[in-house]
């Protein structure tokens, strides 16, 4: 799942299992394909690649891989003809649910993820309806052990960025997309590792969700559409307490 909460954390941790059995990697190629043909193979040139690119080698994506991909939606290798398409609706309490997918067959992705829906007890809503809720935005994660929060601040700010705060032990950085690779640069310029970075939706409002069962239906129906081989993204605008944290990642 994308997106900033305690509950990412939680899905950053358990995904670099997925990442070991080719989950991860499958994806990331299906969204590097999707960028090269859009914008081109040059990284240098192409902003939405670069970020992918970086995504990938931060889950220790082979270069072989990421090349291959590349060329692939550019047209130098066959099979990068793929669509991109936007479900939403809503889960357990009325959370908000916006479903990314990549897929060569329209009609399987709908199918799969109005079944995925169905089974969670959750609805769907229509085009528009629950994506108003979010805002396309760059995201940085970087951990607090390598850097001041002052002097990152002053990298940051000074490049573009719109904020910075702390979620846990590492900081989180909100930039424009368009000056998401501009904070980037500034950061790598500056010899700082990032954990993550992405353009990614981040809700308006946060729903902090407080009872064990609904978070545990909810973590449920999320791991379910991101099982989906077309399923690229799951963004919703929950949270969950520490409390509830603790109790998910002993499961």
């Amino acid at each position: 799942m994308a997106g900033h909460s305690k509950w990412a954390n939680i899905k950053h941790r358990k995904g670099k299992a997925d990442a070991a059995r080719g989950k991860v990697f499958s994806k990331l190629a299906k969204e590097i394909m999707v960028a090269a043909s859009a914008g081109g193979g040059n990284v240098d040139d192409n902003i939405s690649l670069r970020a992918l690119v970086q995504k990938a080698k931060g889950v220790s994506m082979p270069k072989d891989n990421i090349d291959r991909a590349i060329l692939k939606g550019t047209g130098e290798l066959e099979g990068g003809q793929l669509t991109e398409g936007s479900y939403e609706g809503y889960a357990a309490g009325g959370i908000a649910v916006v479903v990314k997918v990549l897929t060569d067959n329209k009609n399987r992705s709908i199918a799969e993820v109005r079944h995925a829906f169905t089974k969670a007890n959750a609805s769907m809503a229509d085009q528009g309806a629950v994506s108003r809720m979010f805002q396309r935005k760059g995201q940085i994660y970087i951990d607090k052990e390598l850097v001041s929060e002052d002097k990152l601040m002053g990298i940051v700010l000074e490049a573009g960025a719109e904020d910075l705060k702390t979620d846990g032990d590492q900081f989180e950085i909100i930039t424009d997309p368009n000056d998401f690779d501009n904070v980037s640069d500034a950061i790598t310029k500056a010899g700082i590792d990032m954990a993550e970075s992405e353009i990614t939706l981040i809700p308006d409002l946060v729903v902090e969700v407080t009872d064990l069962s609904q978070a545990q239906s909810i973590m449920k129906f999320v791991e379910a559409l991101e099982e989906l081989d077309d399923v690229q993204d799951v963004y919703t605008n929950f949270d969950i307490s520490d409390e509830i944290a603790a109790q998910l990642e002993a499961e």
